[in-house]
Order: C-alpha cells, then structure tokens, then sequence
C-alpha cells in the first residue's frame, strides 16, 4: 500500500490521525504502518455508536444435554465410532494459544507457564499429555493446529521445538496467527500504540476459522479429509482434545457441533450456559443469565440451565465452511488499551478507555443448526488456570492434577 492510498482508506474511515508520526519514521517504520493499515478492517469501527443493538438477545429455552448416566450406557458405541473417525484421519484440533501468562505472572506465553512444583510441566506439555493417551488408544496421529498471536508466535514455535513437541509428531503440528483487530476509543479513533504502529488486539476467540481460513490451513484440512475439528482453550490443562467417545457421540446424534459441559457447581457460577435461542443451539452468558432463568426447573425438577461450557466444542468442518460466507456477530468491550497520549508517550490507564472489537465461539455455535451438551465430570476434565491462586487458579489446578494422578 502506498503512502497516498493509505491516506485514501483513513479518510474514508474519518482515521486520518494514525499518520500524526509517520514522518518521524524511519522507511521501514513507515513500511510496517501501511502495511498494518492496509490489513486493518475499519469497517466495524462505527459500530460502537451503536454497541447496544449489537448484543440483543432473543428467547431463551432450556437444551437438554446427554448427561454423564446415557454417556456411560453408550460408551462402548461411542468410543468405537470416534476411533473410527480418528484412525481415517477425520479429525483434527485446534488450541486457541494466543494468550500471555501476564495475570499469572509471567511475562512468556500461557502455554508455557510451569505448573509443576518438584519438576517442570508446563501447560502446552499437559495438553499434548492428554492428546497422546488418544494416539495410543486410537494408533495413529492427528492434526493439531495451533493458533498463536502477533504477541507470542515466535517464541511459542521456539519453545515447542526446543521442547520437541513433547513428544507429539511434529508433521502433525502447524501454527497459524490469529487475526488482529483495532482498539479504539470511544468515537470510534483507532489509538496507536506505538509512533508507527496502531493499537490491536486478537479479534476473540470466534476469530479462530477465519483466521485459519487466511493462513491457507483449510487446504490443508480439506487434503487430509478432515471432518471434525475439536477447538479447545490454552488453560485448561486436564481437558481431553479429541476424545474418542465425545467425538462418536456427537457424530451418531448426527450434530453440527459438540460442546463439553459440566455441571455448575451453583446457580451463579460464572460459566457461559448451553440453551436455544430463538430454537438454535446458543450460550447465554453467566451476567446474562437472569434470576428467573437460575430459577427455573426441567421436567425432572432439576436446574433447567445447569450446565456450563469449557471452551472445548467440536464442530462439523462443513457446517463451519457455511459460517465463511456471513458475517459473524460483533462484540465491543470496553477494556484498558496502553496507548500513546497527545505528547506521544506511552500510557497504561487504570481505567478503561476504550473499545475492543471481538468475535465469539458462542455466535458461530448459534450458527449451527444442532448442537450436542455431553456432560463430563468437572475434577476429571475441567482445570482452569486463570489467575495465581482462589478459584480457576495455578493452586486449584495443581490440587486437580494430581487429584488425577499426575506427578507434580
């Protein structure tokens, strides 16, 4: 993009102040600013003036899920099904890896945070640990695809390979970045974050296909003829990626998508909920979840919205390839963006001060016409690491681990 077009693209996006540095800059400075803008959507930036209409929800009812009594009666069918699909090279996984370990301390990526106590194991090695007992129980590999961001791509391929996978193939591990989108204030203006570098952020964890998509992998997929892909987040580190019976499960109620869920363990948890809205398969949000939804009861009397997402769902590869031709819906959060003031100095606020322009799982499930909750047992499969210590932390994760066994 030349110097004059960009120009073009600001003005008609009323963006014209990123340039303010641009002759402070050296030539490849300036090359990296164009660059950055010519890759950046300002399309969706106006969208913040009217944030309101954006998030709208539409009638919620309950969606039953297969609770963990039916899983275990078909649990032989199930697991053969889904070994069947992984030993013809159907499925694949994707490991949303873009995070940085700041709230837990560290300034190095997530993946790589140390959650032994007497031996080094690391996030990424628990994950591949879990994949592995599906190679040995299946014999052969899957792919893995794992997403990184601007902020952490380097080191995290370094890391792995200093690490040799853990042991996984390495033919079967392809990294990709996700998509980055502009942070801005609140009229919209795209805050720098450096002289010649625009304020961003990934663009959520919806971002994962399309960005997928643009780093060339579905040609990939499409080679190796995979069907499923088992999306999972980087911080839970006793979840099972490609699990033989939740696969099969889900491929035999012939779902667009499978969605891991646990029970809450009280009415106000604050864990995004499985439900229909307006009769698609959707998530309501814990904040969105009101009194008289906690309240309600289903047919045996129980909480009728009582199961809660992980962020491990596996999606029909073709039901997501519809998803490429519409537009995802978009969420702005407000949130703190370091950014440089009128003096051009870097500041961090203690306060928000702007927007983030984010797409999410939950929409592309809402996009799907069918969608299966599986139920598994919360202190074998569900470990977050969010924070340092309390809950969802480095303490209660450890606890579990080795809950289940493993040696810390």
């Amino acid at each position: 993009m030349t110097l004059t077009e960009a120009k073009q693209k600001l003005a008609q996006y009323g963006q014209e102040h990123v340039l303010k540095y641009y002759d402070e800059l050296d030539e490849e400075g300036q090359r990296a600013l164009l660059s950055q803008i010519e890759e950046t959507d300002m399309s969706i930036l106006a969208s913040c003036r009217n944030r309101e209409e954006l998030v709208k929800k539409g009638e919620i009812t309950p969606l039953a899920a297969m609770e963990l009594d039916e899983i275990a009666a078909c649990r032989q069918s199930f697991t053969a099904t889904g070994l069947e699909a992984i030993r013809n090279g159907k499925v694949g996984a994707v490991l949303l890896a873009g995070g940085m370990g700041t709230r837990l301390g560290s300034d190095n990526p997530k993946c790589m945070f140390n959650v032994g106590i007497n031996r080094e194991l690391y996030i990424f090695e628990c994950l591949v640990n879990n994949m592995m007992d599906v190679v040995r129980q299946s014999g052969c590999w899957f792919h893995l695809f794992v997403m990184t961001s601007d902020k952490n791509n380097d080191v995290t391929i370094q890391f792995m390979r200093e690490k040799k996978f853990f042991g996984y193939n390495p033919e079967f591990v392809h990294f990709f970045k996700q998509e980055m989108a502009a942070a801005t204030d609140y009229e919209g203006k795209i805050y720098l974050e450096e002289k010649g570098r625009l304020a961003t952020s990934p663009n959520g964890n919806g971002g994962w296909f399309i960005s997928m998509k643009n780093a060339g992998l579905l040609d990939l997929v499409k080679k190796e003829g995979i069907e499923w892909i088992n999306v999972f987040a980087v911080d839970n580190v006793l979840q099972r990626i490609a699990d033989p019976c939740f696969v099969g499960a889900t491929i035999e109620r012939n779902c667009d998508v499978g969605a891991k869920v646990v029970r809450k363990n009280a009415p106000d948890e604050k864990v995004g909920v499985m439900c229909l809205e307006d009769g698609r398969p959707s998530i309501v949000e814990y904040y969105d979840l009101t009194q008289e939804l906690m309240d309600a009861k289903d047919e045996k009397g129980n909480p009728a919205y009582n199961f809660g997402v992980i962020l491990n769902y596996l999606f029909r590869v073709s039901a997501l390839e519809q998803l490429l031709d519409g537009k995802l819906p978009l969420h702005i959060v407000e949130k703190k963006i370091p950014c440089l003031n009128e003096n051009g100095e870097l500041v961090k606020p203690q306060e928000p001060n702007g927007y983030k322009y984010e797409n999410l799982v939950l929409d592309m499930i809402h996009q799907m016409d069918s969608c299966l909750p599986y139920e598994v047992e919360r202190n074998r499969e569900f470990a977050p690491i969010k924070n340092m210590t309390g809950i969802d932390s480095v303490e209660s994760a450890r606890a579990l681990l080795q809950e289940n066994g493993v040696e810390l």
